[in-house]
């Protein structure tokens, strides 16, 4: 067991780079007033960051039948390390495709063969809670980010000339970092029993029940993070006349919700009834889509924020654990699977894109709603 503890030392920081990946929606606001693009077009860089996970994660499940889960968590982070380097010597729409796009999939690499190897160092009923705690140091690079993009831009700082950039510097020190205390530590890994699932094979674990709707599941869980990361600040820019750095808070205060959510989450999953925690998380989302819609009042939006940040922050851990449980022997392929299934960070700022283009913020609101509305379908499958 001290073993174990000290392994998941530098596997939590592993989670801790997992949280890049949501710089993407202050860093997609501040290029799009930097280059004074629509949100339809704007939206294009959190989408193209989440579409790499539908190419991306089946073959890594695959991956690591053959090299092992801890080597490629380590090519997640060398991928995920040169994707915070490109910004830092350029600021322009074509460089900004290439790291967001190198962002995403090294992402994707990471967060399928991350929780497995969680899963291979701490297993049974503590599965869901660990999870759950590595979501809250997930949720601490999140929350950050926001903080030193808004620091990079009013803080200048002429030696180095990143303004708002700063966090693309200071996350690839800590990814390295992350990168060389994780190849040196030793994890033991289960050999992989009988012949490995072939690419067909892995699809086909969508025809079981419980991993196809725990696949959508995810789908709406990451839309709805995404969507909030990215329009949370819209909606105050919008309705209030907020700059955008004042604005940006509104991202902080979603992942500190979230932050909290994971924290506390990681302590109610281990005395609570897994399924009445889901249910009060999902109604805690459904209010705040209704004060997202109608707020105009600053309290009022803050609040709603903060409701979807709390509610939101250990649906993919219940969803996971589910999935992972009902297909203990093909653990690495449902994996793959369900990380796919982070496409929905795609499609979900596309639509809510157009959407807002066409009737405002309320508009992106609406498409979110749908995700929440699918989360009440799913309450039946917690178990």
């Amino acid at each position: 067991m001290k073993s174990n503890k000290l392994v998941l030392i530098p596997v939590m920081l592993c989670f801790f780079c997992m949280g890049f990946v949501d710089l993407v929606g202050i860093a997609s606001n501040y290029v799009k007033e930097d280059l004074a693009l629509s949100d339809s077009v704007a939206n294009i860089l959190p989408s193209l960051v989440f579409f790499w996970f539908l190419i991306f994660s089946v073959p890594t499940g695959m991956l690591m039948n053959r090299i092992g889960r801890k080597k490629t968590v380590l090519l997640s982070l060398v991928v995920t390390v040169l994707a915070l380097l490109l910004p830092v010597f350029a600021n322009n729409f074509y460089v900004m495709l290439i790291a967001f796009s190198l962002l995403g999939i090294g992402n994707a690499l990471m967060q399928t063969s991350l929780n497995p190897l969680v899963s291979g160092v701490i297993g049974g009923d503590n599965l869901a809670s660990t999870l759950t705690f590595g979501q809250f140091v997930k949720a601490i690079a999140s929350f950050s980010a926001p903080y030193l993009a808004m620091w990079g831009a009013t803080q200048a700082i002429p030696s180095l000339g990143l303004d708002w950039r700063i966090l693309f510097a200071i996350f690839f020190v800590v990814g390295t970092l992350s990168t060389l205390w994780l190849a040196v530590t030793p994890i033991e890994e289960t050999p992989i029993e009988g012949k490995p699932s072939t690419f067909v094979e892995c699809f086909k674990l969508l025809g079981v029940p419980v991993v196809l709707l725990s696949f959508f599941g995810i789908m709406c869980h990451v839309g709805i993070d995404v969507g909030t990361n990215t329009t949370a600040p819209k909606i105050l820019m919008e309705r209030l006349g907020m700059s955008l750095n004042e604005a940006a808070f509104a991202t902080s205060l979603y992942f500190i919700f979230r932050t909290i959510g994971c924290l506390t989450g990681s302590l109610f999953l281990r005395i609570m009834n897994n399924r009445w925690f889901f249910i009060i998380s999902v109604v805690m989302m459904a209010c705040s889509m209704c004060g997202l819609f109608f707020g105009t009042e600053q309290w009022m939006l803050y609040a709603a924020i903060a409701l979807v940040g709390y509610g939101n922050s250990n649906i993919f851990s219940l969803v996971f654990a589910q999935a992972l449980k009902a297909m203990p022997q093909k653990q690495n392929e449902v994996s793959g699977l369900m990380i796919m299934g982070l496409f929905g960070g795609t499609i979900f700022p596309l639509l809510m894109g157009f959407a807002s283009d066409a009737m405002g913020q309320a508009g992106a609101v609406l498409v979110m709603t749908v995700g929440v509305v699918y989360l009440f379908t799913y309450i039946k499958n917690i178990k």
